[in-house]
């Protein structure tokens, strides 16, 4: 019910031609921030295993 107010709003604030664009750009916006994300998570778990390694603590 929320979600059809909201939408419902969105419409007559910016107009049935400007939602498309609106959805296209929020939708990329999360893609990106997602997998800036990933990347950073990716970037953590190879300096962890790096240190690690030059330690000595683990092999593998």
């Amino acid at each position: 019910m929320h979600l059809l107010v909201i939408f419902g709003i969105a419409l007559l604030v910016f107009g049935p031609k400007k939602l498309p664009e609106l959805g296209k750009g929020i939708g990329e916006g999360i893609r990106g921030f997602k997998s800036a994300i990933k990347a950073e998570e990716e970037k953590q778990v190879s300096i962890t295993t790096v240190v690690t390694d030059d330690h000595g603590l683990t092999k593998g």
